[in-house]
């Protein structure tokens, strides 16, 4: 459980910050709010994770206090009141961050540390972020690919530290010790689906842009997802088995 709470955290943080860093005046506040919503739902299940296994005492109600700015960042979205739904989006990031950290720091670990464990949230959330964006242009075709291309940059951008921080892991540590079978197979996995497979899926989302045909980017990008979800859940457990 508690590995699902650190996920639930870091994933909910990626996906607030990549809307704090969307152009509003290019993406429609449609997006917004139903994107709030999902992160409402993952601040929400975090918050009862949180709960249920008794974390840290301020784990779950940042959790909780997160959830409740998505909803009104929601309801402004809905308003088209710009100004309140950044905010509430800047706040909701801020607490999930928060919370983050807090899950990073109560054990240690490789991938434990609280900067790792927000750049690990950015890899996910904002590769699912641009996912979801790009399914958005069904809804509203005439947007510009500018918005898409951005979220792709900053994934890529995530990505590219993320890279930097396991090679200085590995630089570091001499090693990750690992010597079962299954910790290799977790190891191969967690490079070949998150630190290689990752940005081929990202870099050919945004070349395939340059037709432009978003619903193959948005096709490619649903595949880099995966790759995302998988290379950082496959860390989280090998810093709980290695």
């Amino acid at each position: 459980m508690t590995l699902l709470l650190e996920f639930l955290c870091r994933f909910g943080w990626g996906m607030a910050a990549g809307l704090v860093i969307t152009p509003a005046g290019i993406v429609p506040a449609g997006f917004f709010r139903v994107n709030l919503l999902v992160v409402l739902g993952l601040a929400t299940a975090a918050a009862l994770v949180g709960g249920s296994i008794a974390a840290d005492g301020w784990i779950w109600p940042t959790a909780t206090a997160a959830a409740v700015f998505a909803w009104l960042g929601s309801v402004a979205w809905l308003g088209e009141r710009k100004r309140a739904g950044r905010l509430l989006c800047g706040l909701t990031a801020a607490l999930l961050a928060a919370a983050t950290i807090a899950t990073a720091g109560r054990e240690a670990g490789l991938v434990a540390g609280p900067a790792a464990a927000l750049v690990s949230g950015l890899v996910t959330g904002l590769t699912v972020h641009a996912m979801l964006l790009g399914h958005w242009y069904l809804n509203a075709p005439g947007m510009r690919v500018d918005a898409l291309r951005r979220m792709i940059d900053a994934g890529l951008a995530a990505w590219a530290v993320q890279l930097g921080v396991s090679l200085a892991t590995l630089a570091a540590a001499g090693g990750l010790g690992v010597t079962g079978t299954t910790e290799s197979a977790l190891l191969a996995l967690r490079w070949l689906a998150g630190l290689v497979g990752l940005p081929i899926l990202l870099v050919m989302a945004r070349q395939t842009l340059a037709i432009p045909n978003t619903q193959s980017a948005t096709g490619i990008l649903y595949v880099a997802c995966l790759a995302a979800i998988l290379g950082e859940l496959t860390s989280q457990l090998l810093q709980a088995t290695t």
